[in-house]
């Protein structure tokens, strides 16, 4: 099991509730109305499973050991990924916000909403598929096995001290409570691979 693998199956649940994001931000438009607990929800998953987990297994570990052998983070690869990152937590932002605005009666809130929402799918389905066709292949390339081994305990860390214990498969149940509700087809992926995000020891 490589590093990346974890990451890229963590890739497919997160595009699974991007597609719930964006049937509730299309019905948000369509009916003028939205599913605030949903909408919470999907967000909620974004925040801790997306960010905090996933972002930052790349953030603090894989972007970090990626610099240390010498890729450059001004103007590279790593560096464009901080970015999107970082605009990508604008936009929960600014999803949250908004419910907060609809929640007290401002009419034109579903539609900033939506505009968040559509900004972020969009702006998170290229940054996975840079991930997943270019950076991690540079990784992949240039790990030994040490290195891999060395990483997966990093990513199981941040399993256990920085996430704790049973969140991820919480936020797993969520992917899959939402994609049921908004007839969104569920992720193929390799339950080893989420497995080992979790558990490795």
């Amino acid at each position: 099991m490589k590093p990346t693998d974890i990451l890229k199956t963590e890739h497919r649940v997160i595009e699974q509730v991007l597609n719930c994001l964006e049937a509730i931000a299309n019905l948000a438009i369509r009916d003028g109305r939205i599913d605030t607990a949903d909408a919470l929800q999907a967000i909620e998953f974004f925040q801790r499973f997306a960010d905090q987990c996933h972002h930052g297994k790349e953030e603090h570990h894989l972007f970090l050991w990626l610099e240390s052998r010498g890729m450059p983070r001004d103007g590279g690869p790593t560096g464009i990924m901080f970015y999107e990152h970082e605009q990508g937590r604008l936009h929960i932002r600014g999803m949250k916000d908004a419910i907060e605005n609809s929640n007290h009666g401002q009419t034109e809130a579903l539609k900033v909403f939506a505009q968040h929402a559509h900004a972020y799918i969009n702006l998170l389905r290229e940054h996975i598929q840079k991930e997943d066709h270019c950076l991690f292949a540079m990784a992949d390339n240039a790990m030994t096995e040490a290195d891999r081994q060395a990483m997966l305990q990093a990513f199981a860390h941040v399993e256990k001290e920085d996430i704790g214990a049973g969140v991820h498969e919480h936020y797993l149940q969520i992917a899959e409570t939402l994609a049921q509700k908004y007839n969104v087809p569920k992720a193929e992926i390799d339950p080893h691979a989420l497995q080992c995000g979790c558990h490795h020891a």
